[in-house]
């Protein structure tokens, strides 16, 4: 049995990634006049770098947490520091990307890409950081296509090149391959960890997906159902670049399965 730990994984300091604290967390929805609790006394630690995947029950509140480290939402209790800063309002620095790639159908894919610097008036002196971007996520030569002239696959890195050019310190991944085919899927799982490996991003991802988890992150933050907290994590050690067929992997997602009350399907 691997053993599951509670510590920082070494090597996770890592370029200009910010560092993410969590302390005493709680939130609730207003529902009707009732409050509806959904995060209960999240307490973690994330290092500067560090890949972190939350997976939990389908609506235990996961991707509620991801907003709050966003800024998108403030919490009803505890805080949240990003550098030793409280996170109080949305910044650049820290980017979402979400399940569906949100991208304008008017705009070319540059275009789409663009539009952070565009609405930040850095455009006129950064152009140079939409084509790196572009080419980045591989899509050089599709800068002039439109949306809908797009995959599935290429839409999704449109939308990760639109992330990256705000040079992010914290890359917020909310299901981003949920819709797309597996193949493509897999595919850009690769992508997504080489892209965290060249540019050095704290990086927080909300997956379904326990393999998906196992594959990208270094460590795995278990929730419960709502109002989640904190069951345990899984430290993955493994160096990349990972093999999906690891029986040391898949000796983790047997354990995730057993914290998640579905070892009975293993």
């Amino acid at each position: 049995m691997v053993a599951l730990h509670q510590r920082v994984p070494a090597g996770a300091v890592k370029g200009p990634g910010a560092r993410i604290q969590i302390n005493e967390l709680s939130h609730a929805f207003d529902l009707d006049g009732q409050a509806l609790p959904v995060l209960t006394g999240i307490d973690l630690d994330i290092k500067p770098g560090e890949f972190v995947a939350f997976l939990g029950p389908s609506g235990c509140g996961k991707s509620t947490l991801l907003r709050l480290v966003a800024g998108l939402e403030l919490p009803l209790e505890g805080r949240i520091l990003v550098d030793g800063e409280p996170v109080e309002r949305p910044d650049p620095s820290r980017i979402v990307v979400f399940q569906d790639p949100t991208l304008y159908p008017w705009r070319t894919v540059w275009k789409n890409v663009s539009l952070g610097l565009e609405a930040r008036g850095l455009l006129k002196e950064r152009r140079s950081t939409v084509d790196d971007a572009i080419r980045l996520v591989g899509l050089e030569g599709f800068g002039n296509a439109y949306p809908r002239q797009l995959s599935g696959g290429m839409a999704q890195r449109a939308a990760l090149a639109r992330a990256l050019v705000n040079d992010p310190s914290i890359l917020i991944l909310d299901e981003p391959l949920g819709k797309l085919d597996s193949l493509t899927r897999i595919s850009m799982q690769t992508e997504i960890v080489d892209l965290w490996e060249k540019r050095g991003f704290t990086t927080l991802l909300v997956t379904h997906d326990i393999e998906e988890a196992l594959f990208l992150a270094q460590r795995i933050i278990i929730l419960s159902d709502r109002p989640a907290g904190i069951i345990t994590e899984i430290i993955n050690d493994r160096p990349y670049p990972r093999r999906r067929g690891d029986p040391y992997l898949a000796e983790l997602r047997h354990q995730a399965f057993e914290k998640l009350g579905m070892d009975a399907t293993w």
